[in-house]
């Protein structure tokens, strides 16, 4: 799988971009805010249709685009799947609205076509699929909560339509059940509504659970092998994925059974249980979203005990796994995309991530200065100068 085209259009510091892509290695380089990251955001936003640093897509428009009279941002990323070509474009528009009372503001429409067809965001996500390293992959375990389920969460989606579909209206009961329970709180309610949506969210969130327990599972194991690489076998990585439910009925975390039967009885028990507290905060404080994951390193919460070096090696370890997980589950590997992260390993780190890259189709890398790179990186890779929105080959 690789990106062979891409084009962009008043994106991000992109006034027009057009660049081929074959698939191999290609090295970007160039100085701090030239346009290196929103190469890569610009080809993730085509494969999950979310910007991995943009909280809101109008972001991503070029302000320069104001300018115009239909200030707009367009992306298109032609890429090889099983040999065969595909389209993704996003063009994103600004148009101007006039209320009933004369006051104007702008509305963000996007629109999303898979191969010149109007598609779902929904719909779209997977067809591509890519990891990103980041620096910021450190807040995978040093961070919140909320991050690791994202991950998880963006992970899941590439691989599985079924997981993504069902998270959407997991995510569209929960939204439901929380009104009924702020409109309980308030008196203006009764609950004989309650029964249906909680049957609901059990039934999706049950669904939900099990794939994330499964991903899980699988990334334990792969990313414990990694973490042995990358510290020479001084360190053991564990994996556990803290159920909320579990410990609201039995005051443990362990999710235990994957079966989504059996997670939906956990489920069912922790909102009955849980039921009381709901109505008084008027939100609902058990499930897949309030979950989280945790990482131990010889038996230590990597979270709370780890140093920042491994908590960074803890996070390299779990995107490796990440890669090595996706390939199995697409049957091909990801395309890999890597900003600025390169120069922060050590040679044993540098030569383990150097494996992974040789079994990708396509690596895009980015970095300020060539020779921070190892040798094996800048002798296989198209190296491509970055300057003030412009891309050129050297």
């Amino acid at each position: 799988m690789y990106v062979s085209h891409l084009s962009l259009t008043q994106f991000r510091n992109y006034a027009r971009l057009e660049i081929d892509l074959p698939a191999r290695m290609h090295l970007f380089q160039g100085e701090n805010a030239q346009g290196k990251t929103n190469l890569l955001e610009a080809i993730y936003y085509l494969a999950t249709t979310k910007s991995p640093l943009a909280s809101f897509d109008r972001e991503l428009m070029r302000w320069e685009a104001d300018d115009e009279v239909l200030p707009h941002s367009y992306v298109l990323g032609r890429f090889v799947r099983r040999q065969q070509e595909h389209a993704i474009e996003v063009a994103l528009v600004k148009e101007p609205v006039i209320n009933g009372n004369g006051d104007s503001g702008p509305v963000f429409r996007r629109q999303i076509k898979l191969d010149g067809v109007v598609k779902r965001a929904i719909d779209v996500v997977g067809q591509l699929n890519v990891v990103l390293f980041l620096p910021e992959d450190i807040d995978l375990v040093a961070g919140a909560p909320g991050g690791r389920r994202h991950y998880l969460d963006v992970l899941l989606c590439q691989i599985d339509a079924v997981y993504c579909r069902t998270l959407s209206r997991y995510n569209r009961v929960l939204t439901q059940r929380n009104a009924l329970l702020k409109q309980l709180r308030d008196g203006s309610m009764g609950q004989a509504e309650l029964p249906y949506w909680d049957e609901q969210l059990s039934s999706l969130g049950a669904v939900v659970l099990s794939a994330r327990l499964q991903a899980c599972l699988a990334l334990a194991a792969r990313a414990a092998e990694y973490q042995a690489q990358l510290t020479s076998g001084r360190e053991a990585l564990a994996l556990r994925y803290e159920s909320s439910a579990a410990a609201m009925v039995t005051g443990g975390s362990i999710a235990g059974d994957a079966n989504p039967e059996a997670q939906k009885s956990l489920l069912r028990q922790a909102l009955t249980k849980s039921l009381g507290d709901d109505r008084i905060r008027g939100v609902t404080q058990v499930g897949p979203h309030r979950d989280d994951v945790r990482f131990e390193i010889n038996g230590h919460d990597a979270t709370i005990y780890g140093s920042r070096g491994q908590q960074r090696t803890v996070a390299l370890a779990l995107k490796l796994g990440e890669v090595d997980l996706m390939t199995a589950r697409v049957g091909e590997p990801p395309v890999l995309l890597l900003d600025d992260v390169v120069s922060e390993l050590d040679r044993l780190r540098s030569d383990c991530l150097v494996q992974t890259l040789d079994r990708a189709e396509q690596v895009l890398l980015t970095t300020t200065d060539l020779h921070h790179l190892p040798t094996a990186f800048r002798e296989r890779g198209q190296v491509w100068r970055v300057e003030q929105g412009a891309i050129t080959p050297q």
